[in-house]
């Protein structure tokens, strides 16, 4: 099936789309309740450069934290926000560093994080990262393979994102879609970067008649959806 292409046309459809889907805050928020802690952005950065110092060591890939950039968490986190997100799911734990930015705007917005990893170690340190920031209580980590996880979740989630072996996106986005509601987001992390990785879902999700979606150029690329009606 070919890929899409975003034509004028599509505007007005949108309005009827995404009605009801995002939850913009209703009034002015202190300054200070609607931006990142001081503290918890200190922890990030400690979080940014551990995994940056550990990669450029570690050669096994079980090994290596392959953490989003900084660019990619403020992105996720101004997404949750801006949506009102408050079922989210994360594939790809690692040492919580992309968990703590969903999970700090879920605060926000009352929300959750459900995120699922399959090494122990490095479940164990993102446990440690979570308590650190003082988000542990909104965030349960799923220890397995996420296909099979993802498989007995019941859903639905307003936002989904991928960051884990890539090979295996196809897999989770056929799983994803279908627990995701109307109007929810799946973002991907590593499209351009790993671009020749991940031709296969890119032509999917840019395809799929449930999906519409765009590749925006921050951090590794991201690859941004937002999924239409369940009756398309």
């Amino acid at each position: 099936m070919p890929m899409r292409e975003f034509h004028a046309t599509r505007v007005d459809a949108a309005p009827e789309v995404l009605k009801g889907s995002f939850h913009p805050l209703s009034a002015p928020v202190d300054r200070e309740e609607a931006c990142v802690d001081d503290t918890l952005l200190e922890l990030l950065e400690k979080l940014a450069k551990f995994g940056e110092d550990n990669d450029a060591q570690e050669t096994e890939r079980p090994k290596r934290m392959l953490n989003i950039t900084r660019d990619t968490g403020r992105l996720l986190w101004i997404i949750v926000r801006a949506t009102g997100a408050t079922r989210i799911l994360e594939v790809g734990t690692s040492n919580a560093f992309s968990t703590i930015w969903l999970a700090d705007a879920a605060r926000s917005t009352g929300g959750r994080v459900t995120t699922l990893e399959l090494n122990p170690e490095k479940i164990a340190l993102a446990r440690a990262n979570l308590a650190a920031a003082g988000l542990d209580v909104v965030v349960e980590i799923i220890e397995g393979h996420a296909a099979e996880t993802l498989a007995a979740l019941p859903g639905p989630f307003d936002l989904v994102f991928l960051d884990a072996d890539r090979p295996s996106y196809p897999t989770y986005l056929e799983l994803v879609v279908p627990k995701l509601r109307p109007g929810g987001i799946l973002i991907a992390d590593n499209v351009t970067s790993h671009a020749h990785e991940l031709q296969d879902y890119l032509n999917r999700v840019k395809s799929h008649p449930q999906l519409f979606a765009v590749t925006v150029p921050i951090g590794n690329g991201e690859e941004i959806a937002l999924k239409l009606d369940d009756r398309l």
